[in-house]
């Protein structure tokens, strides 16, 4: 027969799931390095995106610049207009002049959001909780508004049509 062992009352309690004091912003900025190597590990599992032969430097080169425009996003006051990710458009045109496909783009933008999220899950008991939800709002809007600055780099230049309103 098993015996469960009952904590004793007013304090076994188990300690709160967050016990945090740094911002989300902090965080990502300290796990840059990881957050990056385990890009590259799920990069590497992709038959599609290792289709195109590129070296460590050609494959990880943007990603300090798109995390720290993230980071600088997520320390803009609330309410403040994002400026566009100059390094997401260049990273578009580059991923298009070494042959990949918008397809190929929508899957690395894909794993770093999986490797930013993956990186606060381990490093949970860091965060200030209470803003945690309101930040991951923030990263997803900034990581699919860089998306489309990459993609756009594969669309063909339109021409306003006269008359159109800009």
């Amino acid at each position: 027969m098993t015996r469960t062992t009952v904590p004793p009352a007013g304090g076994g309690e188990s300690p709160p799931a967050s016990i945090g004091r740094e911002s989300v912003a902090d965080i990502l900025e300290q796990e840059l390095d990881p957050t990056i190597r385990e890009w590259l590990g799920l990069v590497e599992k992709e038959p599609d995106l290792l289709r195109i032969p590129l070296n460590f430097e050609e494959r990880t080169g943007h990603l300090p610049k798109l995390l720290h425009d993230v980071i600088a996003r997520l320390r803009l006051d609330k309410g403040s207009k994002a400026p566009i990710s100059v390094a997401a458009s260049r990273h578009g045109e580059l991923r298009r002049k070494q042959g990949y496909t918008a397809a190929m783009v929508v899957d690395e933008s894909r794993i770093l959001q999986v490797c930013i999220f993956s990186t606060l899950h381990r490093n949970e008991r860091r965060v200030i909780f209470s803003k945690l939800l309101p930040d991951v709002v923030t990263i997803a809007d900034e990581v699919d508004a860089q998306l489309k600055q990459q993609v756009l780099c594969f669309l063909p230049v339109e021409t306003p049509k006269r008359g159109a309103p800009n």
